[in-house]
């Protein structure tokens, strides 16, 4: 039976609205990107810094509540149906430091402020494809940075971690101040050890890179992706590349030759100039100009604070349903194989199956070691598909199947974190890592988070099923 919260009462010890089901701006207080993911939890405590973080927690304790997190919300694993959510899209510091090359910010901030006040200084943040994710949800995921193959994964760069505890104590956590922590929040922090407040990491010196995309028809599908996969084992670390199949929605938003169309979309970010990428580009375009003329292509130097425009994702909430899983390699088989459970020939609710490049800086381990998922991968594999009426059931059965086809050439044991799915659907919130890794965040979860408060880690937990982690971008 669920606990009364006396909002009147919690009110008095924060400075942030406090809201309950029915209450104005409660609605808006807990929507996410993902709108198929609808919270329904008690309370709702919109958090104005540390400070009102820590009492959240220490009343929730007080009342025996479980309590959930939410800044963004586009990492969501699952609905809250109980207790408190503690939302920090209002904790938005942004501070940079260009001698040290470092940046700390708030836990509600997005990345594209970052990468506007890092820009002013010749530097970069580790951000992903789109610069409208929240920070920290994102890098204590692992985090898949834009540049990943130059520099790794964006929790190979933090440097410190404020956070609240079970215990409803401000916490710095690094490489000095509980070490054991600190491994397990740069890569696991979704296990939920507490509620992260603020995160320190460093900054890359990047003015400019030489990236974009280039748009292919249907009908060279099957020409560009086996092109790509013989054209990545050529690739240095300065090259990070993905391509992906897209079935595009007929809207006047997007551009004329891509609406309601699948298309074929190569991403790359090289870091070097125009020459260089050219020269690094030009075995892949090769094969292509005769089989099958672009129908756009944007790649050119550009300033880092255009990084968008490399992945051109979408930015307004929807509701939708994606998984995910590491592949060891990617033979002329799995190519095929992916073509015939989603290549424009079949009929499927896709919007997008996503081939990612890992290798290169991914797969050395951080300076100092964290507990960052999938570096023994070659490939990630994304499915995702729209979760419109009456398609509730279907696309989570299209999208598995498209990890089932590729399974064979799985990397055993690998999977990315940020790329879990929900909870209910995938092998628990320790999915993402097998044997003596596991079982150790399992434990420090008991150590810090003893009764159990903070989810997603209050979901049983199943072992690792295969190489499959069902996963979220």
């Amino acid at each position: 039976m669920p606990t009364f919260v006396d909002a009147v009462a919690l009110a008095g010890r924060v400075r942030g609205p406090v809201l309950r089901p029915g209450d104005d701006g409660f609605t808006a207080e807990i929507a996410g990107f993902n709108s198929a993911i609808v919270h329904q939890p008690q309370v709702v405590v919109g958090a104005t810094d540390a400070g009102d973080v820590a009492a959240a927690v220490g009343w929730a304790g007080e009342h025996g509540l479980p309590v959930a997190v939410q800044s963004t919300g586009h990492g969501q694993l699952s609905a809250v149906h109980d207790g408190m959510l503690i939302t920090t899209r209002r904790l938005d510091e942004v501070w940079v430091d260009p001698v040290a090359r470092r940046a700390r910010v708030g836990a509600g901030v997005r990345w594209r402020r970052v990468i506007d006040a890092a820009a002013e200084h010749g530097l970069a943040p580790l951000n992903g494809s789109s610069s409208q994710v929240g920070v920290v949800g994102y890098t204590l995921g692992g985090g898949l940075p834009v540049l990943a193959r130059s520099y790794g994964f964006a929790a190979d760069h933090v440097r410190a971690v404020e956070l609240v505890t079970a215990d409803g104590l401000v916490r710095r956590i690094d490489a000095e101040h509980e070490p054991d922590l600190f491994w397990a929040l740069r890569g696991a922090g979704r296990i939920g050890f507490g509620v992260v407040t603020a995160i320190e990491f460093d900054l890359v010196p990047v003015r400019h890179l030489y990236g974009g995309g280039i748009f292919y028809p249907a009908s060279a599908t099957a020409e560009v992706l086996h092109a790509f996969r013989t054209w990545v084992s050529t690739l240095s670390e300065q090259t990070t590349t993905s391509i992906a199949l897209l079935r595009l929605p007929d809207l006047p938003h997007l551009p004329e030759p891509l609406r309601g169309r699948f298309v074929v979309h190569l991403r790359m970010a090289h870091l070097g100039g125009v020459e260089d990428g050219e020269r690094v580009l030009a075995p892949m375009l090769a094969p292509m100009r005769a089989a099958a003329p672009a129908l756009i292509d944007t790649v050119a130097e550009m300033p880092y604070a255009d990084v968008d425009a490399i992945h051109s994702d979408p930015t307004d909430p929807m509701p939708e349903h994606h998984a995910g899983i590491v592949l060891r390699y990617l033979p002329a088989e799995a190519v095929d194989a992916l073509i015939a459970v989603a290549g424009p020939q079949v009929d499927v609710p896709l919007a997008m199956v996503e081939l990612r490049l890992l290798g290169g800086a991914l797969a050395r381990p951080a300076g100092v070691p964290n507990a960052a998922s999938g570096r023994g991968g070659a490939f990630s594999l994304l499915a995702l598909g729209p979760l419109l009426p009456g398609l509730e059931q279907v696309v989570p059965a299209v999208v598995s199947s498209v990890l089932d086809a590729l399974e064979p050439f799985a990397a055993p044991g690998t999977a990315l974190a940020n790329f879990q799915g929900s909870l209910e659907a995938s092998a628990g919130p320790y999915g993402s890592w097998s044997g003596a890794d596991a079982g150790r965040l399992h434990q420090l979860k008991d150590r810090y988070d003893p009764a159990g408060m903070f989810g997603p880690g209050r979901f049983p937990t199943r072992p690792l099923s295969g190489a499959v982690a069902a996963g979220s971008a």
